[in-house]
């Protein structure tokens, strides 16, 4: 026997009983189930509640659902199981914009190292109340990317990640950051590889870019916008052609579109196109709303978006501009999402997280509630209905055998009192538990 082999024996042999230890360890991990008196499965209340987990996938929900001898129990009694919280429209990578003017000097003077680790401690904070998942539309120097990626390797924790890269949209519009800033300071013109167009060919190679660069969402500005510095809220910002560009393009390379549309023009120029999605929908008129009905394209009314508008109202934190364009999207907001759930156009839960303070997600759910959406809808909304959007409906939004196991409990009824949502007691993230407040 040549000289080493002995020690190249003991080294596989080692390498072989690592191997089996591991394989061992994971084989014992015991099955999770959760029990509790009721459980929204993602389209109904069902009772009891039962969810049997294993691994990161579900194996089982519902009543008769078979225990294994060897599992874990968490019993939350008078409390309901409901898939993970979905929010469909979030800018993680952005500071709470309570002041305007402090947020706009952060984005200026800080590192990009240290806006992303800002970053991550948003997305901690949105797992922790129940939102598993987000849909991320719009950031700056691919902050989004890195920050789901890092997500996605276990080294950071948040929700779920999809994310834009780039919004895009016209020169001198709402998406276009140098936008109401002295020529040249932030050196040459912006143009698609920031997301900044002017004609179709431009929004196809914008859509390229951002798919290049990792987008899983493109997210397009078809109007005006409240934060930005130089333009209407509710005037079109896109062409026709534009548009079509844009969600074809998306499209032909299997990425849903989401549009920033307050005003109705633009917003029906976007339905034309074939978005996904309508993100504020503030002006909307009728045309748009059946046009949107009709087409099931779905409305994300971003209402927390106009709860931080009204809590920093007079207090100085706003540009004039701005604070002007607030106050005459609260006014209407709410008589055009009350218009939409009237007519059943399909409306997700999307907040636009940073406007408010992050980590107050839920409350978007009583906020639908409050104008016109029963309690079991606001939560197919904010679960099946943006799984749905999303693209996700096979993996996650009910809870259902072989589907990924993102659950929270939420104590008591929130068909009784909605409110319950914002109170989550349990986050499980693919199989992982996060939250567990429970004695």
């Amino acid at each position: 026997m040549p000289r080493g082999c002995d020690k190249v024996n003991f080294q596989n042999m080692r390498t072989i009983l690592s191997v089996l230890l591991a394989s061992a360890y994971v084989q014992a991990a015991p099955p999770i189930v959760i029990k509790s008196a009721r459980m929204f499965d993602g389209r109904q209340m069902v009772t009891p509640g039962l969810v049997v987990v294993d691994g990161s996938t579900i194996q089982a929900a519902g009543k008769g659902s078979a225990i294994p001898e060897n599992a874990r129990i968490l019993d939350f009694g008078d409390a309901t199981i409901s898939p993970g919280f979905i929010d469909a429209h979030t800018h993680l990578s952005s500071p709470d914009g309570g002041d305007y003017r402090q947020a706009l000097l952060n984005g200026l003077q800080m590192p990009i190292a240290e806006l992303a680790l800002r970053a991550s401690e948003n997305a901690r904070k949105t797992l922790m109340v129940g939102i598993t998942t987000v849909r991320d539309v719009g950031s700056r120097d691919f902050i989004d990317v890195g920050l789901r990626n890092a997500i996605n390797a276990g080294k950071i924790v948040g929700p779920r990640m999809l994310v834009s890269v780039h919004a895009i949209g016209a020169t001198g519009g709402h998406c276009d950051g140098q936008a109401g800033f002295r020529f040249g300071l932030f050196g040459p013109e912006a143009g698609p590889a920031e997301g900044v167009i002017n004609g179709a060919e431009d929004a196809r190679r914008a859509v390229r870019l951002n798919h290049k660069y990792g987008a899983d969402v493109i997210k397009t500005c078809a109007t005006g916008g409240v934060l930005s510095l130089t333009d209407d809220v509710d005037t079109p910002q896109l062409t026709q052609e534009e548009l079509n560009a844009i969600v074809d393009e998306a499209h032909a390379l299997r990425r849903k579109t989401a549009a920033h549309a307050h005003g109705a023009e633009g917003a029906k120029r976007a339905i034309r196109a074939g978005i996904d999605s309508i993100e504020h929908g503030t002006f909307l008129d009728d045309e748009a709303l059946e046009m949107m009905k009709a087409r099931g394209t779905v409305l994300i009314p971003t209402l927390m978006a106009t709860q931080g508008g009204r809590e920093a109202l007079g207090k100085g934190v706003y540009p004039p501009v701005i604070e002007a364009k607030m106050t005459v999207a609260i006014g209407a907001i709410s008589q055009t999402v009350r218009r939409a759930i009237a007519k059943g156009v399909k409306v997700g839960m999307g907040t636009d997280a940073a406007v408010y303070p992050h980590g107050r997600n839920p409350e978007e759910f009583h906020m639908l509630v409050d104008l016109g959406m029963k309690p079991i809808e606001a939560l197919r909304a904010g679960t099946s209905l943006d799984a749905e959007l999303l693209g996700l409906a096979a993996k996650l939004g009910t809870l259902e055998s072989g589907k990924l196991a993102d659950i929270v409990v939420i104590p008591g009824d929130p068909t009784e009192n909605i409110r319950q949502t914002e109170k989550v007691v349990f986050v499980m993230k693919e199989g992982v538990i996060y939250r567990n407040d429970k004695p």
